[in-house]
């Protein structure tokens, strides 16, 4: 990644953070980080400016239509070209298809599935315009391949952006803009920690809990997906595009 730009949405905690300390260490040279969380946005700005790299933080909700665009504007207008693209922002909302809302499905796809296909859109654009080479990585989840019922819609949306991947990536492979995702598993991050102690009220002990019943005893972490980002976002995958790498403790097609 050496003196690459590189956009990180949900660059404020968990997967995201991690991805953009580790293209930082990894010599990306501009870290242009989004999330709709400010405070803690500009605290990992500062994080990846202490490792070195230059960078800036965009605001953004990117549930509202026209974020996208706006957020690219923004990063050219300041830094002048991006390289690559990492979408990581994304809502995990319970809704199963016989009690969702309108309004929670129009929530859910479009920050999972509508602002991802834009921000690709854009950068696909500004990439073909310098006749530049580049790579994005969209992250998914397994659950795209089925999802319990209470994740249906969030499945759906992750679902929607993996085929739009593989299209994209067919797509522009003569442009050498090479797009692929990554399919996690269950990741501890503090939105999924937020998500099952407080939301889902399951309390301090879900952890531990979890954690016992997984193969290698814990939960997923954000290094684990952060070093499987860099991997597809870096030269040492060529001319890999189009995947959709599982990482997952579990094979998935054989699951008891």
């Amino acid at each position: 990644m050496q003196g690459n730009a590189v956009l990180v949405t949900g660059a404020a905690q968990g997967v995201g953070r991690q991805i953009a300390l580790d293209l930082a260490r990894a010599g990306a040279a501009t870290l242009i980080l989004c999330d709709r969380q400010r405070e803690r946005g500009e605290a990992v700005l500062a994080e990846v400016r202490a490792l070195g790299a230059d960078g800036g933080f965009i605001l953004a909700d990117l549930a509202e239509e026209d974020e996208p665009a706006r957020v690219i504007d923004a990063a050219l207008a300041r830094f002048r070209r991006i390289d690559s693209l990492v979408n990581v922002a994304a809502v995990t909302d319970r809704a199963g298809v016989a009690d969702v809302s309108p309004p929670v499905w129009d929530k859910i796809f479009a920050v999972n599935a509508r602002a991802p296909t834009f921000l690709m859109q854009a950068v696909i654009r500004h990439l073909k315009e310098r006749q530049a080479p580049g790579t994005i990585l969209n992250i998914l989840s397994v659950n795209a391949a089925g999802g319990t019922p209470d994740l249906a819609i969030y499945a759906a949306s992750k679902a929607a952006l993996s085929l739009l991947t593989r299209n994209a990536a067919h797509a522009h492979r003569f442009d050498r803009i090479r797009i692929n995702g990554i399919n996690p598993g269950w990741v501890d991050t503090p939105g999924e920690r937020q998500m099952q102690s407080v939301t889902l009220g399951l309390g301090e002990g879900w952890l531990a809990e979890a954690s016992a019943r997984q193969p290698i005893g814990r939960l997923l972490l954000p290094e684990d997906v952060s070093r499987l980002a860099l991997f597809l976002l870096g030269d040492a995958s060529f001319p890999m595009t189009g995947s959709l790498v599982d990482l997952e403790q579990y094979v998935l097609s054989v699951r008891d």
